[in-house]
């Protein structure tokens, strides 16, 4: 069993940035593929981006480049570096964790991101 909780999101500017954290719990963290993921008004939840237990990372095109997963095992946090943010970036936020022989993980309750002028 483990617990996500996020943090870090909030409105920002076009062209700001946000970091966005998740903080695990209940379970050896450091074995746990990571993802984040958010979902937009009206749109399907999408892969934003995944780091795996040995550091792996791997991007969405539309936010490559921007982006940037990192994991803190010692802290048991996973962190979304947000960089030259666009309002389609706007969405909650979420991150999931999941063991890789698993078909099915853990999730967080979300945090809002809105970019906007």
């Amino acid at each position: 069993q483990v617990q996500l909780v996020e943090s870090g999101g909030g409105l920002v500017q076009p062209g700001g940035s946000l970091r966005l954290s998740c903080s695990a719990s209940g379970s050896i963290f450091s074995i746990y593929r990571m993802t984040w993921y958010r979902q937009a008004p009206g749109k399907q939840r999408e892969l934003v981006a995944v780091i795996t237990s040995g550091g792996s990372t791997g991007y969405a095109g539309s936010v490559k480049g921007r982006f940037t997963i990192s994991r803190a095992n010692v802290k048991n946090t996973v962190y979304l570096q947000m960089n030259s943010l666009k309002p389609e970036d706007t969405a909650v936020y979420y991150c999931n964790a999941r063991l890789p022989t698993a078909t099915s993980g853990y999730w967080g309750q979300g945090t809002q991101v809105t970019v906007s002028s």
